[in-house]
Order: structure tokens, then sequence, then C-alpha cells
């Protein structure tokens, strides 16, 4: 199982065949959602496994709805580990939110910040744990409503990291989609008040790996995180204050849409090793 370093890129199936092609080193790693790769066969099957034997792989879940009233789907986390155990993946990681109440509903929704929310998802986190047998990360989320909540986003990321005993997959793109959404309301954000906090009360080894994506911004001011723009200066100015606190971590483009040719995809990837190096 190769571990993480470096800068990654997300693995899109209109990605497969150019990332087989690049040259030696120009991604360090991909990650790949599980649900659209755990059930692959053919010919895409077989380019996906050479794709698993060149690169380090992470996993990155979309559906397992943590927070969710549905019982957790302990078959799909069976499914999960043998998906991860057959390509030697070690690294799995899953949103801090919900996504499924008598089925999907294919958005990754908000959790409230409350006690007895940090109760349920990390009672959900641990079982999930034991069953891939692996310490997961959680992903900070971006939010577009603000639930009733007795907590900060500071403290409730704390408290959950505390009690689940999981890792922090931080989302610098997310920080500021939530800092210009909710900038002034009660339980606003403020993205480097909240790198700050997590700097005095979490171990810098919790913080697994870092995100950086593109967003939208519509005439109206609302961010919203797309995956489908180039990552925007003041992300690449978040990611270097993440440097700064917790250092350098394993560090993923994600584009989901509006994929460009993959020449610019590498540039970004190669921005992402220049600020790496500048921070070491």
């Amino acid at each position: 199982m190769s571990e993480l370093t470096g800068a990654g890129l997300g693995l899109r199936r209109s990605l497969l065949d150019d990332l087989l092609q690049a040259p030696a080193g120009a991604v360090d790693f991909v990650e790949l959602a599980p649900e659209n790769w755990a059930e692959l066969g053919g010919s895409a099957g077989r380019r996906f496994r050479a794709l698993t034997e060149r690169y380090a792989v992470a996993a990155h879940g979309l559906s397992l709805s943590l927070g969710g009233p549905d019982p957790l789907d302990e078959d799909w986390l069976r499914r999960i580990r043998r998906f991860l155990d057959t390509h030697g993946i070690a690294d799995y990681s899953e949103h801090l939110s919900w996504t499924a109440a008598d089925g999907q509903l294919y958005e990754l929704l908000p959790l409230p910040f409350t006690d007895a929310s940090v109760r349920h998802v990390s009672a959900r986190i641990r079982r999930t744990q034991d069953l891939l047998e692996r310490r997961i990360a959680v992903e900070n989320i971006s939010r577009y409503a603000t639930l009733p909540s007795s907590l900060s986003e500071a403290d409730f990321l704390l408290a959950v990291l505390h009690e689940s005993g999981c890792d922090l997959l931080l989302d610098l793109n997310n920080l500021y989609v939530n800092e210009g959404n909710h900038p002034h309301r009660e339980g606003g954000s403020d993205a480097i008040a909240l790198l700050d906090r997590l700097q005095r009360e979490l171990p810098a080894e919790r913080i697994r790996s870092y995100h950086v994506a593109g967003h939208l911004e519509t005439r109206d001011g609302l961010r919203i995180d797309t995956h489908g723009e180039p990552v925007i200066d003041p992300v690449w100015r978040l990611l270097q204050a993440a440097h700064a606190r917790f250092g350098v971590r394993p560090t993923l483009l994600e584009r989901d849409s509006r994929i460009p040719p993959f020449p610019e995809l590498l540039d970004e990837v190669r921005h992402i090793r220049e600020l790496q190096r500048s921070a070491a």
C-alpha cells in the first residue's frame, strides 16, 4: 500500500487514459470515489487496474451518509473494504454530512452543530473504522444553509475528531465558500480563525490531507462548490496558511466538471508542488 505524498488529482473516467499516458511523476497520487469504480469490469476495469498499479491511490466516499438518520450501510462498507484491499488502498475518507433518508438524495447535506449530532456521527465513524479496519478521515463540507446549532463549526469539528478518533481531510475551498456564504450570521465562518483554532487544539498529524478546488460565484455573491473552475488566489493563500500551521500534507486538486485539457490540470498540480516546496 503506497503512502500518499505530494500533489494529486481527482480521478474521472475522462482522465483515465491521460493519467496512464502521463510522464512519470506528473501526478503523485489519484483520488477516487469507490461508488464509481468498485464494480467496474471489462476493458475499463483492466485500465483501472493498470492505473492503481502505477499510482498511489486514495478513496473518498460520497454516499455513506455518516450523519444521516438511516442505519449505517454495513454491507456497502464490507464491499468498500474488499475494494480497498484488492487495490492496496490504505487511505479512505468521507464527508462530514448526510446524504440519505429513505433512499439516496445525492447531495452532501449539512449537519446541525450540536452535542447530539456529535454523538450520533462519532458513533457511526467508529463503527465505520471497525468495519474497514482503518482510521478514516472526514472532510469539512461547504454549506448553503445554517441549521439551528449550539456549537461553532470549529467546536463541532474538534468534538467529532476527539470522540470518534478519526482524522481531518481539510478542504480549503470549502472554508472559502462558507466564509463568503455565512459571513455575518450567527454561526458565520471565518476561515483563518478556524485554522487558528485547529492549530491550537488539534495535533498537526490529525490533518491527513488537503483539498483545493474551484467554485462558482453567482451574481448575488453566493459561492457554490462546483469543482468546475480553476482554483483562485484566495484559496491558494488558504493552502499556504494551512502549510504555515500544520505543515505540508498530500494535496488534491478536485475537478469534476468543465474539465479543461489535461496540461491545464497539470499546471495546477505543479502549482501545488511549488507551494509545497516553498513551505518546506
